[in-house]
């Protein structure tokens, strides 16, 4: 084998740019991700709205939201057990509840990969069904 297919070889491996998911990961993302907009669509776009928007003063967004990308945790805590009291994001305040949604690990991981892919929001790591059955109330 010569250098430059070392050289090949190795950038492939390893991750050409600034993606770094292999190919199986990159698949299994999307995969989830388009398992998640159905989760979104029938538990979540009532409030949150189709465009993750949510309502000034009522829901919180979605989008391009600094809570839901800082967060993880606790982003991940309110989808799977509901949330209650005061939040602010991207500098707004709202209080309020949103009740358990009663999804399973893997749902709630699908919906977490959509929604922050979506509406401006970019995650560089994928939520798994693990993670979200380690988070406790």
């Amino acid at each position: 084998m010569n250098l430059y297919t070392l050289f090949i070889s190795l950038y492939l491996s390893f991750g050409a740019g600034t993606n770094y998911y292999t190919p199986v990961q990159k698949s299994s993302l999307q995969d989830s991700i388009k398992k998640g907009k159905v989760v979104y669509e029938s538990f979540c776009m009532t409030c949150h709205m189709a465009n993750g928007e949510g309502l000034p003063k009522a829901f919180p967004p979605l989008a391009k939201a600094d809570y839901l990308m800082n967060k993880r945790a606790e982003s991940i805590k309110a989808i799977k057990y509901g949330l209650s009291g005061t939040i602010v994001v991207n500098g707004n305040t709202f209080k309020g509840s949103m009740a358990p949604l009663g999804l399973s690990d893997k749902q709630v991981a699908d919906v977490m990969n959509y929604i922050t892919n979506s509406w401006g929001n970019q995650n560089d790591k994928m939520v798994t069904e693990k993670e979200v059955s380690e988070i406790r109330p």
